[in-house]
């Protein structure tokens, strides 16, 4: 608009997305520059003949008023006369374009092509401009810009500048999903879950506690207003969507009429899915939900009664018949039990553990109520209440453990159980002694409860051996069973689990893979199976050193399994903390491993918070952040034990950390008993960490270990491991070069890093600078790959030279001086993210957290 390139710009926007927003602040932008004229479109005025334009044409008579060129003569009267006072041409900036009518339309095209006025309008896609509006743009004498919801990453954006703090993925994913990307909603969202609670900040982590809000008094706001600026016959089929959603198209037409569905189409206020029927729902389920909240039972009755006379009850499926009982339920009606114990086991596959809970609740038919207690007990547990989980379970696992539910309400149970403290040996005890009792039945069901007895029993040991021979017993006794998928998934998985302990995690993969292809019909089981095997197979990849599979894994599963995030994204996270921590890449497994600590404080379905808090300790205290590794260290201290193997690596990675604090030598001594005990010389996998771990300390006696253990574990990083260590021995500086490019090449950084570190020492003492020089520019190459922190130790052979590109030391000289970095943006004409890149790349070239510390770590 400044340079005139262009006489107009239309801005199209769905509802919420920010076009009024904008044309706000472009007229505020240019308002000593322009004369603004602003016009806000009315539906109100959209039949009315040049209805918007009457503050223009006052002086007109009734005849001319209705007259094209009168109007447009009119018009420029009134521009000449803005002119006239300041000289500035004028800018018409028109919001809710869409609904002009034709003729002030036309009034305002011919402005435009008569140079009288430039126009900014903003619009909806649907139903789009007027076409006089139109044709412009379609002649090239206009531009258009159309505003998209924000999406993922700008989601991050935007709470990453509200919110100070860290805000984690899980927190941004929640948000981004409930708001649609629509930043009205978004806003309204924030201040709503701020002022309940919802959103807070644990140890300087974003976390919700809950589900967001859908009746805080923001969102409500936005949903009246929409409501309000409605026509009546769009406001009543909007809350029949909502309360009713998915609905059949028909039905709603059949109600409202099919012109109204497609204006409401038109308008994205709904969706249309593609299946046979069409059914329809509202735009964003949160939405949906902020529309219930606003009606009364009287009025929410009506409705229902009028989609019962238009919809056929017994063909709901899914979705569809959740909500139909959820509906029932809140309004007073009664639900026969089959059909709520049908919907409490979708809401519970949905993950929708409040409706879950209440509709299972709600259940008296004696034959139902054992599962309907279970679903309840899953339920609870999702939500991290264990205690009560576990005594629902307690009141109904024996009834159940005679059906094909018998399995997983045994392994949830113990879950339940093990989550509050107990012991699987005590908890087993009582489990033994009712599954020994005679009684009527399938014998084949008894069997298989003591079978899983067993298994879990073998897996707390961490036996290779015994679960591998009892697994084939597995494998051959159940093949032929329609209902052996929970027992042979249980099996294969904690098999995966204890041949990755035992240095077999090729074995194990295959275990881990041959559990994985039961999980099908298991989808809607009471206990968790999918994700219990992802763990495994995840655990499987990481032993191996296959980190890109291992990440594969957690996003296949994040992708198709987004209902479950808020209950096991913490676990998942903790799995993902550990791999890049693996890889040596501290900084970010510290960004990853805190956010999913005080997620699990919240929700340990997988039992790891013991471990993640022993990961966190290891970072924090790696990186040199001692509060926060006291912290982590407590919580580490205070926390249930986790399983066995994971409870040996959490012994090793707190000593470890214990050691990076103070270099007192207990840490080390701590991980030297550990690596004696016959738990871990039993599991070479897991001996190979510990080892691993010692050497990273700078501890060169357990090369030797290394060497001799490295030889009996499978997979790249085993291997990888050996090879390090016999050249190591061999102290052959260009051996060492050869090996650690290598290793870069196969995608193990930090070993390489480790192997240029040793070269380059052997080369200094051979007299050989150059090369030696070469070797130190290649392992400061992979400590900027890695991402973190140069850190002095016996493995580096000299402090590193720190080079400062000319860009990092013209901000970092404005940053000394006490700019902020739009400051230092707007100096030098870059972006504010361009400033805060190359500060955070040069914080890690100085190895320093803050501005504060920059002056006095740049070199001199």
């Amino acid at each position: 608009m400044r340079n005139g390139t262009s006489q107009a710009v239309f801005l199209m926007a769905g509802p919420g997305i920010g076009k009024t927003s904008l044309t706000e602040a472009i007229a505020e932008r240019l308002a000593g520059e322009l004369n603004i004229l602003q016009i806000h479109g009315s539906s109100a005025l959209a039949a009315v003949p040049f209805g918007v334009l009457t503050p223009y044409t006052g002086d007109l008579t009734a005849e001319e008023s209705v007259s094209p060129v009168a109007v447009l003569r009119s018009m420029w009267t009134y521009f000449e006369k803005l002119k006239a006072g300041r000289g500035a041409p004028v800018l018409l900036v028109l919001d809710d374009a869409h609904h002009l009518d034709e003729a002030s339309a036309g009034v305002v095209a011919d402005l435009i092509s008569a140079g009288w006025a430039s126009v900014v309008a903003a619009a909806r896609p649907r139903p789009g401009l007027p076409q006089p509006l139109d044709q412009l743009w379609y002649d090239g004498l206009a531009e258009r810009v159309d505003l998209r919801p924000l999406n993922r990453e700008q989601i991050e954006e935007v709470l990453a500048h509200v919110l100070d703090g860290t805000v984690p993925p899980a927190t941004v994913d929640s948000i981004w999903h409930a708001s649609g990307g629509n930043p009205r909603i978004l806003d309204a969202l924030l201040h709503d879950a701020a002022e309940t609670g919802v959103l807070a900040k644990r140890n300087g982590i974003w976390i919700l506690l809950g589900p967001l809000p859908a009746d805080g008094p923001q969102l409500t706001a936005v949903v009246t207003k929409d409501h309000l600026r409605r026509p009546p016959e769009e406001q009543e089929a909007l809350k029949l969507i909502a309360l009713a959603g998915p609905v059949g198209r028909k039905v709603i037409e059949d109600i409202s009429g099919a012109a109204v569905v497609r204006s409401l189409l038109d308008q994205q206020m709904v969706s249309e899915n593609s299946g046979i029927p069409s059914e329809l729902s509202m735009w964003n389920a949160l939405f949906a939900k902020a529309i219930r909240s606003t009606l009364s039972v009287s009025r929410s009755l009506q409705l229902l009664e009028k989609v019962r006379d238009h919809q056929d009850a017994t063909a709901l499926r899914g979705e569809g018949m959740l909500r139909s009982v959820e509906w029932a339920f809140e309004v007073g009606l009664g639900i026969p039990d089959p059909h709520m114990l049908d919907a409490a086991s979708e809401a519970l596959r949905r993950f929708r553990n409040d409706s879950a809970r209440t509709i299972a609740a709600k259940i008296q038919d004696p034959e139902l109520l054992p599962r309907a207690k279970a679903i309840q007990a899953r339920a609870l547990y999702n939500e991290g209440a264990y205690s009560a989980a576990a005594d629902l379970l307690d009141a109904c696992w024996q009834q159940l453990s005679a059906t094909a539910e018998g399995p997983a309400v045994v392994l949830l149970r113990a879950a339940a159980h093990q989550a509050k403290g107990t012991s699987l040996k005590a908890l087993g005890e009582d489990m033994r002694e009712y599954a020994g009792q005679p009684r009527e039945g399938d014998p084949s069901r008894q069997d298989q409860l003591a079978r899983v007895l067993h298994l879990l029993e073998l897996g707390a040991e961490v036996d290779a051996e015994a679960l591998a021979a009892e697994v084939r017993e597995v494998r051959n006794s159940t093949s032929a069973e329609a209902d052996g998928e929970p027992v042979r998934a249980l099996g294969e998985a904690l098999l995966a689990h204890a041949m990755a302990a035992a240095g077999r995690a090729a074995e194990g993969l295959d275990a881990a893979l041959l559990a994985a292809s039961e999980l099908p019909p298991l989808d809607a089981s009471l206990f968790f199976f999918r994700e219990f095997v992802l763990g495994r197979l995840v655990t499987d990849y990481l032993a191996m050193g296959e980190w890109e599979s291992a990440e594969r894994e957690l996003n296949n599963y994040a992708a198709s399994h987004a209902a479950g995030a808020s209950t096991f994204n913490g676990s998942l996270q903790v799995l993902r903390g550990y791999s890049l921590l693996r890889q040596g890449r501290m900084e970010r497994a510290y960004q990853v491993l805190l956010p999913a600590v005080e997620a699990l404080r919240l929700n340990d379905p997988l039992q790891l918070f013991r471990f993640g808090s022993a990961l966190g300790f290891y970072v924090a205290a790696r990186l040199g952040d001692t509060a926060q590794g006291q912290r982590l260290e407590q919580d580490y201290s205070d926390a249930v034990a986790g399983g066995p193997a994971h409870e040996l690596l959490a012994a090793a990675y707190s000593a470890a950390a214990a050691e990076y604090l103070s270099r007192d030598g207990k840490g080390l001594a701590s991980l030297h008993t550990l690596a004696t005990t016959p738990d871990a010389t039993a599991r070479t996998g897991t001996l190979l960490e510990l080892l691993a771990i010692c050497w990273d300390l700078g501890d060169p006696s357990v090369i030797p270990m290394v060497q001799a253990v490295a030889q009996s574990v499978e997979g790249r990083w085993a291997q990888s491991m050996l090879t390090l260590a016999t050249r190591w021995e061999e102290a052959d500086g260009d051996a060492l070069m050869e090996t650690a490019a290598a290793l870069e090449e196969a995608g193990f950084v930090n070993l390489a890093r480790e192997a240029y570190a040793r070269s380059s020492t052997l080369l200094e003492q051979a007299g050989e600078r150059r090369r030696s020089r070469q070797a130190v520019a290649l392992r400061e190459k992979c400590d900027h790959e890695l991402g973190e922190r140069f850190r002095e130790g016996r493995f580096i052979a000299a402090a590193p030279a720190v080079h400062l590109t000319r860009r990092e030391q013209d901000i970092v000289g404005l940053a000394v001086q006490g700019l902020t970095d739009r400051e230092i943006a707007q100096r030098l004409m870059v972006s504010v993210r361009t400033v805060e890149g190359h500060l955070y790349r040069t914080y890690v070239k100085l190895g320093v957290r803050s501005r504060d510390e920059l002056e006095s770590a740049l070199p001199k």
